[in-house]
């Protein structure tokens, strides 16, 4: 049965028929509003009579989607991280990133993933299921009422979290033009995250939607790749070098290439030369990631001052590079990570994190382990964000 944020507005209007009998049509349009500009649960709107509002809390089409199973935060409350359970009982990760002049939500777009990349934690976890449109999008709306909670506006969302984007398209896709659209945010302050699938990075550029690209490379020679990233197999380097400059080519947006610098693994002089090789004929933008410690793969995170020479080598080559601030290491914010934790709730005893909410969904046997290896007592209930409008 699909949720409040699922259907497009002649759908929901029409599975609204029975609750808005004999209203006036603005009513949709103001409830509509209300759900996408305001952010607001039908039961606040205000506007709307009281009996109308009473209708709707009852209406199935208009039931949320997500439950929150637990929060948590770092950095002094700039990264939370949320589980959520889905109606079902499938469980998925959102992060929401405050920084001076932006807020970034990181979404997932499947309860788990399919692609078994060896140091992801999703990965690690297998695959459920994919998400409707709706699951995505409501992600979003929490993400920004929090946002907005804090006096901050949420400005970017990025398909980084669990799952594989392109491998869900038709949903993603239609998320991405109801954030859009309804939601009213930027083409380019959406960006897709995929691991190469390559028929969907080609079916991506002729949607007419500019969002940006971001190809999770972490190698450029296609033994290393195929090993890190089992995809690279079906799709190689050479196939999704074209992809992706076909990409760039129909959007007018240049690609950006994810890379988890990981010790001793890819963060060699032979490394970088390859990716100076793959990325140069894309005009790409490569991201720099210091990989967060993932369980179950025993390979660290390059060293900061290995990370610094990598970049400016980078630089040097004349590849426009960014190394990304690593936030939430204390939250496991590594999409994966915290659904993997311990059915256990637990929260930080130290080292600036704070856990609230149900159950830690998990496969691993212990509590979630911050770096420190410290856990704490069970966490806070956590309060739903006020939908109080702007």
């Amino acid at each position: 049965m699909p949720s409040r944020y699922d259907l497009d507005p002649e759908a929901l209007a029409r599975a609204l028929e029975p609750a808005l009998d004999g209203e006036p049509p603005y009513r949709f349009r103001q409830l509509w509003d209300g759900l996408y500009r305001r952010l607001a649960d039908p039961s606040e709107l205000q506007e709307l009579p009281r009996a109308l509002r009473v209708r709707l809390a009852d209406a199935d089409p208009l039931r949320p989607a997500l439950s929150l199973a637990a929060e948590l935060e770092a950095d002094a409350g700039a990264t939370v991280k949320w589980l959520f359970a889905l109606r079902d009982g499938a469980e998925v990760e959102t992060v929401l990133m405050r920084y001076p002049n932006r807020a970034t939500v990181c979404v997932s777009s499947q309860a788990g993933c399919a692609m078994g990349c060896t140091f992801c934690a999703t990965g690690q976890g297998g695959f459920s299921r994919q998400l409707t449109t709706g699951e995505i999008v409501e992600q979003v709306v929490w993400a920004a009422r929090v946002a907005r909670d804090s006096g901050a506006r949420l400005s970017n969302v990025v398909f980084m979290g669990m799952g594989e984007p392109l491998a869900n398209y038709g949903p993603v896709v239609r998320a991405l033009r109801r954030l859009h659209g309804a939601l009213g945010l930027s083409a380019r302050h959406l960006t897709v995250s995929t691991v190469g699938v390559v028929p969907g990075i080609h079916r991506l550029a002729a949607e007419g939607l500019p969002v940006k690209l971001a190809l999770s490379l972490h190698a450029a020679n296609d033994s290393l790749r195929s090993s890190l990233v089992p995809l690279n197999a079906r799709w190689p380097l050479e196939s999704l070098a074209a992809a992706c400059a076909a990409y760039a080519g129909a959007t007018g947006r240049r690609v950006s290439l994810e890379w988890a610098l990981m010790d001793g693994v890819n963060d060699t002089p032979t490394a970088l030369e390859e990716l100076v090789a793959f990325a140069r004929p894309l005009a790409a933008h490569v991201n720099l990631i210091p990989l967060n410690p993932t369980p179950g793969w025993p390979v660290l995170g390059s060293p900061p001052a290995r990370v610094a020479g990598f970049a400016a080598r980078l630089g040097a080559a004349g590849i426009a590079t960014t190394v990304r601030q690593t936030r939430g290491v204390a939250i496991a914010a590594a999409c994966g990570q915290l659904a993997m934790r311990s059915a256990t709730p637990a929260r930080a005893g130290r080292g600036g994190a704070r856990g609230r909410g149900g159950h830690l969904s998990g496969q691993t046997g212990d509590i979630w382990n911050l770096a420190s290896g410290s856990t704490g007592p069970s966490p806070r209930p956590s309060r739903t964000p006020s939908s109080s409008s702007t």
